[in-house]
């Protein structure tokens, strides 16, 4: 068995994923990183390793839900154990909700929410069974205020609030937390090719004036992972520069 706690780190090739695997692995964590396409993943696991981290590459395409299932127990085999589970990965197709196709609505459904349920029902057990787990799922703003255009995807991260909190009220008494973090405007790929007017719009509603960074949200995930966050769970955190407060 693996002694140093085990961490599997979806969407982990790039942006918020890649900061959050790096972050973990300098915590002193084994990172499983997973993404689609081996490259990305193994030059992320050099710099881990390089940097004195642990880590090792596994590709998926979560929307695959067998493979989903298949990877977390691998990993929890594997490793003999699986501690920490962060749900990353997901993907966006936006339309005004009278364009939206069925297929789109079905595809951001069920990558963005019924993959993680299927991810978080694998972990269970293994971490029930080393009387101890942190789950994170990474939601979005767009799930709290909702946002033109992403009515799919506002309900998809929406859903995993509510998915999380019952997981939370399960598997608590066991010794494991169940959070998630939902990050603002964050400068990742997607935001990096908006029109220069569109961002200055965005800044101006954001309390800090500026878009966050993929290292804020990997901050915030490094605490709730940790074992000081035991008292924890249930939450879902905003990091999003004050933009949604009440």
């Amino acid at each position: 068995m693996t002694e140093q706690r085990v961490a599997i780190v979806t969407g982990a090739s790039r942006g918020i994923g890649r900061a959050i695997a790096k972050r973990l692995a300098a915590d002193g964590r084994h990172v499983v990183c997973v993404a689609r396409s081996q490259g990305p993943l193994d030059e992320l696991v050099s710099e881990i390793t390089a940097d004195g981290g642990s880590a090792s590459a596994k590709t998926c395409d979560i929307s695959d839900f067998d493979a989903v299932a298949a990877l977390v127990e691998g990993v929890a085999e594997e490793h003999g154990r699986l501690d920490i589970l962060v749900n990353n990965a997901g993907i966006t197709k936006d339309n005004l909700i009278l364009r939206m196709s069925n297929e789109e609505w079905d595809a951001v459904i069920d990558t963005n929410l019924k993959s993680i349920f299927v991810a978080c029902r694998s972990a269970a057990r293994p971490m029930m069974k080393g009387k101890f787990g942190r789950i994170v799922n990474i939601a979005s703003t767009s799930g709290l205020v909702g946002n033109s255009g992403q009515a799919n995807y506002a309900a998809a991260k929406s859903g995993l609030t509510g998915f999380t909190k019952t997981v939370a009220r399960e598997l608590g008494k066991k010794n494991i937390t169940a959070n998630c973090v939902a990050p603002g405007f964050i400068e990742t790929d997607m935001t990096k090719d908006l029109p220069a007017g569109v961002i200055e719009h965005i800044k101006g509603v954001i309390s800090t004036r500026d878009l966050g960074k993929p290292e804020d949200i990997a901050a915030c995930v490094s605490y709730v992972t940790s074992d000081d966050a035991g008292y924890l769970t249930g939450q879902t955190i905003a990091v999003d520069g004050g933009m949604t407060m009440c």
